[in-house]
């Protein structure tokens, strides 16, 4: 309606309908639509309409009708609702998923989507009202020449005509539809519940479009991988005999890559595990060609040349310290934790550090007569480990300004709330006093003044009726568990860094 575009709707509606019932491997055979509005623009519904009738053909089904209604008083002037259905027939014995047959060891093939494709708009438009963006702009993603409004309405994929010879030959084990919930809540619909999927971002093509919405909105992976299709539209689950076959189908028609493998379902994990997802979207994956049978390990391209070196400062616990080593012990990660400092002896992130074979020291705050003691000790640790970014994860000391100015750029904290907003102790007890409806976590460099380093990263949390400081403090953890390495991924490949006006600068250009 911005845009007054009206006549690529038709297809986004009718492929919505067709590529799901591809997903029991089902031919479409009919569709009907329908059309209501407070007062019927004979233009508009002609547009839409026609588009329609034109996805039709391509999806090789008919267009048998449909209902126009007129309901003044219910829709405002200019709006309207588009709904519509498709009826298809399959044979019993070649139904999806084969659920039966699908094991540990079967590939993914993933299908190039056309961009957005109908899904995740609403947070969409809060990214461009977050960077002032008109539809009308000139678009800094996509072809030359488009404007913003182009690029979001390009119309999603028809697959039924591609797919439907290559389904009934019976190779094809499983087909998932990425539309709302993206990849991490669609492809698990067509598994059976013990088994898991693999995948790697280096080896698919994501369109700029995803690059920009990640970097411009802060969006965490799995902000990504649930809410857009990160440039699959459609996924396969084929058996590693009959990939290569499928794929060269899928490339006569289609950009199509092998995306990962069909895993066992480990216990407390995540049934999809994208690697690479943030890597990827930053550095615009380009879909490295890689053989059906090299399937372990990131691609050599994916994998940092060097890793930056990181030191933690803990106090207690570790709960961020466990989640920061998770992070970097990813293949693709551009972080190496190398030290890990306390200020107080035999805490428990200590020990966690120790498991995980990373070298521990023991700064004690009260065995210094002034804090420019203590910070010098810390400063002579760090340099002896080669220390390149410094992160604190419940440090509970104030480090002086000599020691900020020396690692400007170089040092990170998170703090548990929407900065400016909060700063301080007992955030959550300001948060609740003051009634807002919305506390999150914020990683940001440090500056001298407390809290007032420019934002890296910010999740935000819902605040819960009825909550207490310790149930809002569970949840804010949770976010910061994300937020936290996300931030450090960003410092630690050069993506993000603070500039001599003491903002955030982006590096938009390829890392490797």
């Amino acid at each position: 309606q911005e845009c007054n575009k009206h006549d690529t709707l038709g297809q986004d509606l009718v492929a919505m309908c067709v590529n799901d019932i591809l997903a029991q491997g089902a031919e479409p055979l009919f569709f009907l639509d329908y059309f209501s509005c407070g007062r019927l623009d004979v233009g508009v519904a002609s547009s839409v309409i026609a588009g329609i009738a034109e996805a039709c053909k391509t999806a090789g089904c008919a267009l048998l009708g449909g209902e126009t209604a007129e309901m003044p008083g219910v829709y405002p002037p200019g709006e309207y609702d588009l709904a519509g259905f498709a009826v298809g027939a399959v044979e019993r014995d070649r139904m999806l998923p084969r659920l039966d047959s699908i094991a540990a060891g079967d590939l993914l093939l993933g299908i190039a989507s056309s961009g957005v494709h109908s899904n995740g708009f609403s947070l969409v438009r809060k990214v461009l009202q977050r960077v002032c963006l008109q539809y009308s702009s000139p678009a800094p993603f996509g072809a030359a020449g488009q404007t913003v409004g182009e690029v979001l309405l390009t119309p999603t994929k028809i697959y039924s005509k591609l797919l439907q010879p290559i389904l009934h030959s019976g190779a094809v084990k499983a087909y998932a539809n990425i539309t709302g919930g993206g990849l991490l809540e669609n492809i698990p619909r067509v598994l059976p519940k013990t088994l898991a999927v693999d995948l790697d971002a280096c080896l698919w093509k994501i369109p700029e479009v995803f690059s920009w919405l990640q970097r411009e909105g802060q969006l965490s992976e799995e902000e990504m991988g649930r809410t857009f299709n990160c440039g699959l539209g459609s996924v396969l689950v084929v058996g590693r005999e009959a990939a290569d076959e499928v794929l060269r189908e899928l490339k006569n028609h289609e950009e199509a890559w092998v995306i990962g493998t069909v895993t066992l379902q480990q216990p407390d994990r995540e049934r999809v595990l994208i690697r690479n997802l943030l890597r990827s979207l930053q550095s615009g994956s380009r879909g490295t060609p890689v053989s059906t049978g090299l399937r372990s390990g990131a691609p050599q391209d994916c994998a940092p040349e060097r890793r930056a070196r990181v030191a933690v400062l803990i106090s207690g616990t570790g709960t961020n310290l466990q989640a920061l080593m998770e992070q970097v012990k990813k293949p693709w990660s551009s972080a190496e934790i190398v030290l890990v400092i306390s200020n107080r002896p035999g805490v428990e992130g200590l020990k966690k550090a120790a498991r995980a074979g990373i070298q521990t020291r023991v700064v004690d705050h009260k065995q210094y007569g002034s804090r420019a003691e203590f910070d010098s000790t810390i400063e002579q640790v760090l340099e002896e480990f080669s220390v390149e970014v410094v992160c604190l994860a419940g440090f509970m000391r104030i480090l002086g300004g000599p020691f900020v100015r020396k690692w400007s750029g170089k040092l990170l904290n998170v703090h548990p709330s929407l900065l400016p907003s909060f700063k301080g102790v007992n955030a959550h007890r300001q948060v609740l006093q003051a009634g807002v409806r919305v506390s999150g976590c914020t990683v940001h460099f440090v500056a001298e003044e407390v809290d007032a380093g420019a934002i890296i990263v910010q999740e935000a949390v819902p605040v819960m009726v009825g909550d207490t400081e310790d149930s809002l403090l569970e949840r804010v953890k949770e976010a910061e568990h994300r937020a936290f390495p996300a931030a450090l991924e960003l410092v630690a490949s050069g993506t993000v860094r603070l500039g001599e006006d003491n903002k955030i600068h982006w590096n938009t250009q390829e890392q490797h």
